[in-house]
């Protein structure tokens, strides 16, 4: 076996395998970010500009109804923050909208409340048909596939596309930033949460139901249709003003009383287990890499410190057969079953039927309009 090259700027390394590294032995994660986003990523005065003239049409847009926005929010550091600065500093009245999919942690459930009622603002909280939402998760178990954290993620998108689209509201806004997030998972690592084709085909090949009520969109539907046809605007705050990670969170500590989570996507309970134990474990794959080398080249973290931290699990190994008994006992099934998932072939997207083409030529299409920045996944 051999060893594993680590990028010399931050610490993508070849469990990537489509990494590419130049002469200088500095990956194409990296110069994606300096040719592709950073000079075009603008979050001094000029973002500010073209932030407040966004603000400025959702106002004029929310006039005499009770909110002018939907934003989403899942207990998570990026959706907190956004929710705390849109309200404060640009005076938006957004409807808080989140999905429960059956996994929040007690402390996501905390911090929900604790910004929703000091903002003062509405909660809307859909939930999501446990049985199933758990039959799906299940047979994203027995796929053998990597990307087992699809039924949640799909059901929260899905859902909130739906409500806005019910509601005719113009404006959706996300805690999607290139501050936390300007490296993106490998596409082996978690293939597109949106591909309806895939979900669909993993359940019917291992599913036991049928999803009558599970929410399912479509990228066409969603991307296309509802963008330019119905005008419903996708949008992105925190890329345009300064986002620094630590700061934002003592800001949320101090205000509100936040609680801290070990890890980037640890509000829920399931993605906890997922990103930090299955994914390692199963498949090699610590997604603290993409985290930490996100930060590491927007300047909120020291590559040196980011490798140190690597020398220990992102899982707590005193407590993870607790999180592993957690796991099988709340899908019904038990931990010598769950045991069997682990231990069986690994498989991946591309063993499913997918739309993985629509996906390339959108993005293709996207990157040539000057919609998307980056692009390596």
């Amino acid at each position: 076996m051999t060893d594993k090259r680590i990028c010399v700027n931050c610490v993508m390394d070849t469990t990537d395998s489509k990494i590419v590294f130049d002469d200088k032995g500095v990956c194409d994660h990296c110069n994606v970010f300096y040719s592709d986003i950073s000079p075009k990523w603008h979050t001094d005065e000029r973002g500010d500009s073209v932030l407040k003239e966004i603000v400025k049409k959702i106002k004029k847009e929310g006039e005499g109804k009770d909110f002018d926005c939907l934003m989403g929010m899942s207990g998570g550091i990026d959706s907190s923050y956004l929710l705390y600065v849109m309200v404060k500093k640009y005076g938006l009245r957004p409807l808080v909208f989140h999905v429960d999919a059956g996994w929040n942690s007690q402390i996501a459930v905390n911090n929900i409340e604790r910004l929703v009622d000091g903002l003062g603002l509405d909660l809307f909280t859909e939930v999501i048909n446990w049985e199933e939402m758990k039959d799906l998760q299940l047979a994203f178990f027995k796929s053998g596939v990597s990307h087992i954290d699809t039924p949640q993620d799909h059901a929260f998108f899905a859902t909130m596309y739906k409500f806005a689209s019910m509601h005719k509201i113009k404006y959706i806004l996300t805690g999607g930033n290139y501050s936390t997030e300007c490296v993106r998972n490998p596409l082996e690592w978690m293939y597109y949460q949106s591909d309806s084709i895939q979900l669909n085909d993993i359940y019917k090949k291992h599913g036991s139901g049928k999803l009558k009520d599970y929410p399912i969109t479509n990228i066409l539907w969603h991307k296309v249709y509802l963008q330019y046809f119905k005008k419903i605007k996708l949008i992105r705050p925190l890329d345009f003003f300064p986002y620094n990670k630590d700061e934002a969170m003592k800001t949320l500590v101090k205000e509100y009383g936040y609680q801290e989570y070990p890890q980037k996507h640890f509000e829920s309970r399931f993605t906890r287990f997922y990103e930090s134990f299955w994914l390692l474990k199963k498949f090699g794959y610590d997604t603290r890499k993409v985290q930490y080398s996100s930060l590491i080249l927007t300047g909120q973290m020291k590559r040196e410190d980011a490798l140190e931290k690597l020398k220990t699990p992102a899982y707590d190994p005193k407590t993870i057969n607790q999180d592993f008994e957690y796991v099988a006992t709340k899908l019904g099934i038990s931990v010598e079953e769950l045991q069997g998932f682990m231990d069986a072939p690994n498989k991946t997207y591309k063993d499913y039927k997918s739309q993985e083409y629509i996906y390339n030529v959108g993005a293709k299409v996207m990157r040539l309009l000057g919609l998307e920045k980056g692009g390596k996944r």
